[in-house]
């Protein structure tokens, strides 16, 4: 509990709470805090504020009393007449305590403001404990200030003032003082301001010790006093956070199996991370970011290369380990075991299962000679304790996956329902298969230390270790299995046609049941944030539009075109009727007709409709029953295909059928009947075309109203009650992928709660820009110039001439031709446009980093891109074609990036070993091509 320190008292004293804020019309202004007398934290309970007006601001207060030695916790809410929270601040509750000597009768009044998301940011831990992390103890030195400064006091009248306020990037050797134009506030003099004293934040103005002086920004801050009041009084000024140039940085991006080293078997490892975070300081970056590291093994072969569907959100990926770091007396041929694997897996790309079964394979034996000295260390026991209420579920799915070859829990017999009973049983020590239970344990066990091993190191460098959080989980997963009711096993997740699909994506996902999840107050998200943040200090939450609302699809879906949004306000029977619109049945099946079948298959359209369709009507057809949906379709053409009886290619034919299946106007509700949900891009479909003109404009109307205007309270409540319990789990600094179809309530959103978003300059979210102008971003931002789910940036300079000319135009602004190839010289215009955004962050992919340099451009641009979003069964196994060793020894491209980063204005970690540019060995060539190409390559002046 924070101290204030000044004065105590007997008895009671008045306490008052006064904000500033502008409501609404049915809002109200509440506090609650952790005593009785503010609610217990039952806002219903809460001391309702009550508002005046003071010049332009809109003032609310209201007081309580309380006894001698009162502390307490605090925060302000946004209320209904109900009391129903509408909106409550952000970041770490508030402290408070009365000041020593404070006598019965007095008040203290607390002047707070309104926390933001974004106020908190400088306490997340990838400032506090990496980009600002302190190797001086701040306590210590405050310890000297207090002894000067503890009874600060205005003796001459009736109001002592406590000033606080929040700077985290206090320097070592510097103090913080307030001055201002009272003498009591030196009239504007450092040498003679009031110096404050530390106690757990830090505060207003700088100065050095050599009598440097900094100021911060903007206007000066006021503070008045009524002559009113005459009793004696006490003023805690919160003054939220010093105002100083907000800080930037860099970033680089690389998933942890594309990073290769020179003791790697054959994919990146945790491990591997000390190298590339060493790459990272050198290069002036002060963040690495991954994508999801749990485990995946679903199937038990390459499809588990997909590292968003994830077998457990809490187990690491066996992929990841380092085998020759499991023991220090490794024998002699599993250390020659090894060597032969590292050769063999030494290969362009990643091939998954066989470094998969490579790994465990070696581990195994590895764990069959120390598993006993293991298993009873105090270091392991330590480690299960903590862990124990997700390992033992996931040691448990692993041993049944295994023994009946299918993580499809239907097929488990007595143990397709999870039960504790029954998990008791599975990792019993008196099992027969404990040994291989106690082997899921051991690896695991390795992969924390080796993660927490290369974290630490990251920490102790100044760079953030940046994770993702994957939005769904493989409905065959632990997860799934331990909380059925925690998802709608019954319908699968996705995404609308957008930037990445035009057709829309289905990843296969169950949806979350949000109302089941709520009754824990979210807790099985809750230990997901707590479990990452062991390891990450800053995380990416993949498609944070599904925390609004989600793409949901039914299960017997393969694509992501006909999908509906969850939670969302449909259109109604009655609603649809009083429209003067009556044929559902016509607007929600397949509209088949034979005109429609002659044009899409031509000549064989007769035996399309004898396999698959049944004719109802006269040249009105209708899917039979063994293929209605998009699964079945698929099932029967592969037992076609078997037989020999397909006329044209399965492929093509799948695509048109399915094109059949997707030619309605209406989705109807299969849970109620009487809710209906227009089908995306309704207008492109033949179903549509062929209504009459008014039903088009009706339906046209209410197809805008359902996308664009409808959902958007709903979407943004929705956010509101889940976001904040993600961000409040821990500490880290979250940034939300923010990109495809944005809901208009999505930004203001997160503006509110302090999520930095994702700006690609291909995907712009203005609208009638087919380019950003980083330049023009906002500062909460990540900016990117590509990410895994796109081509990289040589790639998609090269794959359209007509859109490289319209950007060589529109972005350089040059008539001139551009280059056919990404040379060094277009990489570097582009990354320097993002080093000097205002965006928070410039992070980017390794891949095009490797681009500003001649020598690394010499593998194939389509080679290097991670992820194909139109194929569901991508295999992702890009490696880096060069070493970390080797990255590390390239000081001219470190020198090429740092100098970027340089330019840009941003910050930068120190670094012991760093080689100045004046003295850099190597060739001048890429610099001099640069200096040159900046000269006919040059940012435009907007």
């Amino acid at each position: 509990m924070v101290n204030t320190g000044l004065l105590s008292g007997s008895k009671s004293v008045k306490i008052t709470f006064q904000l500033p804020y502008f409501t609404h019309w049915g809002q109200s202004l509440l506090v609650c805090g952790s005593v009785s007398v503010l609610g217990s934290w039952n806002v219903k309970k809460g001391v309702l504020l009550t508002p005046i007006h003071q010049g332009a601001e809109l003032i609310w207060s209201g007081s309580i009393t309380v006894p001698k030695g009162f502390q307490c916790q605090y925060q302000y809410y946004v209320v209904d007449d109900n009391r129903n929270v509408l909106r409550s601040e952000m970041g770490k509750r508030r402290e408070l305590a009365l000041p020593e000597g404070i006598q019965s009768g007095q008040e203290i009044e607390f002047r707070d403001l309104w926390q933001t998301g974004s106020d908190g940011i400088p306490f997340r831990s990838a400032f506090r404990d990496v980009i600002f992390r302190q190797s001086w103890d701040p306590s210590k030195e405050a310890a000297a200030i207090e002894a000067n400064n503890s009874k600060f006091e205005l003796e001459a009248e009736s109001i002592v003032i406590l000033f606080r306020i929040n700077c985290p990037s206090i320097e070592k050797d510097t103090s913080i003082c307030v001055i201002g134009s009272h003498e009591k506030l030196g009239k504007w003099k450092p040498e003679n301001g009031l110096k404050l004293r530390y106690c757990g934040k830090s505060i207003y103005c700088k100065y050095g010790g050599a009598g440097n002086v900094s100021i911060e920004n903007g206007l000066n801050r006021e503070v008045s006093i009524s002559s009113s009041r005459s009793e004696a009084k006490y003023i805690c000024l919160s003054d939220s956070m010093m105002r100083e140039t907000p800080w930037r940085g860099a970033g680089v991006a690389i998933p942890m199996f594309s990073v290769r080293s020179e003791c790697d078997l054959g994919v990146g490892e945790f491990l591997d991370l000390k190298l590339l975070v060493d790459w990272a300081v050198a290069s002036g970056f002060h963040l690495v970011q991954l994508l999801p590291i749990n485990d995946t093994s679903v199937h038990r072969m390459w499809w588990d290369s997909y590292p968003y569907s994830s077998l457990s959100v809490f187990a690491l990926h066996p992929l990841y380990l380092r085998v020759q770091a499991l023991s220090k007396n490794i024998p002699k041929e599993i250390k020659e075991e090894i060597e032969k694997a590292k050769q063999q897996l030494d290969l362009k790309d990643v091939d998954y299962e066989a470094t998969m079964a490579a790994k465990l394979s070696i581990a195994k034996k590895i764990f069959d000679l120390e598993k006993d000295v293991i298993l009873n260390s105090s270091s392991f026991k330590e480690f299960f304790a903590e862990n124990e209420g997700w390992l033992k579920p996931y040691a448990a799915f692993c041993f049944l996956r295994d023994f009946f070859e299918t993580s499809d829990r239907t097929q488990w017999g007595c143990f397709a329902h999870y039960s504790e009973d029954k998990l008791e049983k599975l990792v019993s020590k008196e099992s027969l298969h404990y040994e291989i239970i106690c082997f899921q344990y051991y690896i695991q066990y390795h992969l924390h230390l080796q993660l927490s091993e290369a974290a630490e190191y990251a920490r102790k460098r100044r760079v953030v270790l940046k994770g993702d959080l994957p939005i769904g989980v493989d409905r065959n997963s632990v997860d799934t299995w331990v909380y059925p009711n925690l998802f709608r096993m019954n319908t699968s997740t996705g995404a609308p046609p957008d930037y990445f699909d035009k057709n829309g994506q289905n990843w296969g996902f169950p949806t979350y049941n949000w109302e089941e999840m709520s009754k824990d107050n979210y807790g099985w998200w809750r230990a997901r944030l707590t479990q990452m943040a062991k390891y990450f200090t800053a995380y990416r939450i993949d498609h944070i539009l599904g925390f609004f609302r989600i793409w949901e699809l039914p299960d017997h879906a393969a694509t992501g075109l006909v999908g509906k949004f969850r939670p969302s306000i449909p259109l109604s029977q009655e609603e649809l009727e009083r429209e003067g619109i009556w044929d559902f049945n016509r607007l929600s099946r397949p509209y088949i007709r034979q005109g429609l079948l002659q044009q899409k298959f031509g000549a064989a359209w007769a035996f399309v409709a004898t396999t698959f369709l049944n004719e109802y009507e006269k040249n009105c057809y209708e899917f039979k029953e063994d293929c209605n949906t998009e699964k079945k379709v698929v099932s029967k053409l592969k037992s076609c295909a078997e037989s020999s009886l397909l006329l044209e290619s399965e492929d093509k034919l799948r695509r048109t059928l399915f094109d059949l299946l997707q030619n309605i106007v209406l989705i109807q509700d299969p849970e109620d009947p009487r809710k209906f949900y227009p089908r995306f891009n309704l207008e492109d479909t033949s179903s549509f075309k062929d209504l009459d003109d008014k039903s088009k404009n009706v339906l046209k109307r209410l197809y805008y109203d359902y996308y664009f205007h409808r959902q958007e309270n709903l979407w943004r409540e929705n956010a509101l009650k889940t976001l904040p319990v993600l961000l409040n789990s821990s500490d880290m600094l979250a940034c939300g992928e923010d990109l495809g179809l944005i809901p208009s309530c999505v930004h203001p959103v997160m503006q509110e709660l302090g999520l930095v978003g994702l700006r690609i300059q291909r995907m712009p979210n203005e609208p009638g820009l087919e380019f950003g102008i980083p330049s023009q971003y906002s500062y909460m931002t990540v900016c990117a110039p590509s990410c895994h789910d796109c081509s990289t940036l040589r790639a998609w300079w090269e794959e359209d001439e007509d859109r490289r000319l319209r950007y060589f135009k529109n972005v350089v602004e040059s008539d001139e031709l551009p280059p056919d190839r990404c040379t060094p010289e277009v990489a570097h215009f582009v990354i320097r446009q993002h080093v000097e955004a205002p965006s928070m962050l410039a992070i980017f992919p390794l891949q095009d980093l490797l681009a500003l340099k001649e020598e690394y451009t010499t593998r194939p641009a389509t080679e290097e891109t991670i992820n194909d979003p139109t194929n569901p069964k991508h295999y992702w196994r890009y490696r880096v074609h060069a070493t970390l060793e080797s990255l590390n020894k390239d000081t001219e491209l470190k020198t090429i990036i740092k100098d970027l980063v340089r330019w840009g204005g941003r910050s930068f970690p120190p670094d012991e070993t760093e080689v100045s540019s004046s003295s850099a060995s190597g060739s001048n060539s890429d610099k001099e091509r640069l200096a040159s190409a900046m000269e006919k390559i040059s940012l435009p002046s907007k």
